[in-house]
């Protein structure tokens, strides 16, 4: 299968560009789109997310998928490189029009992988030790991490807040939490959070 990529950030961001690109890319090589994955959201967003992590999941070996270029795929260099990992885990190839990039079964490609892998792998790791180092030093210091016992939240500042007279109704009337956590467009942990701290002693 061959799939043609498209990503904008914005509504305000026309597709049609991108997808003039692919198609001129194609009539040139000789190459026949199978399907097209379009959508509009920012490359910052985790790929998993995106249409783009469903295709991941369904691409098989020889697959190739084409986009106009590499920032189409991630807003930053770890992303796509974990992209391109996973694609050449999956034995499928990635080809890019703008920078003219090829991700397939030449050595090159997969020294690039191994590379990619690992880099992501030690970027995750420091960014654990420092998260990990951060909070020795804070606590060495003699900060308390955390809020600090007793000290309650200004419940205004609470995205249930407006809401708070009708959780109340609701939970008198004897619906569940589950149903109430629906109505108010939110997770059940959040909803339980909130009535166990500002409505328990009602």
């Amino acid at each position: 299968m061959i799939y043609g990529y498209i990503r904008v950030s914005s509504d305000k961001q026309t597709v049609e560009n991108q997808r003039f690109e692919i198609n001129n890319f194609c009539k040139r090589e000789s190459i026949h789109i199978d399907g097209w994955i379009e959508e509009t959201i920012s490359g910052t967003k985790n790929y998993n997310k995106r249409q783009l992590g469903k295709l991941l999941n369904r691409v098989q070996k020889d697959d190739l998928i084409i986009c106009a270029e590499l920032s189409r795929l991630g807003r930053n260099l770890f992303m796509i490189m974990e992209i391109l990992n996973i694609c050449m885990t999956r034995e499928c190839r990635v080809w890019t029009i703008k920078d003219n990039y090829r991700l397939g079964e030449d050595i090159q490609s997969k020294v690039l992988a191994f590379a990619f892998g690992l880099s992501a792998e030690i970027e995750r790791n420091l960014i654990s030790q420092r998260t990990k180092e951060a909070l020795a030093r804070k606590k060495a210091e003699g900060i308390v991490l955390g809020r600090p016992v007793g000290k309650k939240t200004d419940e205004k500042k609470y995205k249930l807040y407006p809401k708070k007279t009708l959780i109340s109704e609701l939970l008198k009337a004897g619906v569940s939490r589950r149903k109430i956590a629906v109505i108010c467009k939110v997770d059940r942990n959040t909803l339980c959070r909130f009535v166990n701290t500002f409505l328990k002693e009602e």
